[in-house]
């Protein structure tokens, strides 16, 4: 009966441990993705991006009938 007992608890607390370690994993890939989202953020807009969606506005001004 007490052997039953001690696996109960020991069987409970590899859970517990688990659960924490779940928890700290996921806490630290959070601060990770936010430190990526805030680099990216902070990137220039390439040059070439900006003449590509310049090119697609002015398709899009050239495209539309005119009132």
């Amino acid at each position: 009966m007490m052997n039953t007992k001690k696996s109960s608890i020991a069987a409970l607390e590899k859970g517990r441990v688990r659960r924490r370690d779940i928890k700290n994993a996921e806490t630290e890939i959070g601060l990770k993705l936010r430190a990526l989202y805030a680099s990216v953020q902070e990137e220039e807009i390439p040059a070439r991006f900006l003449d590509l969606l310049e090119k697609l506005d002015e398709a899009e001004r050239n495209a539309q009938p005119s009132n």
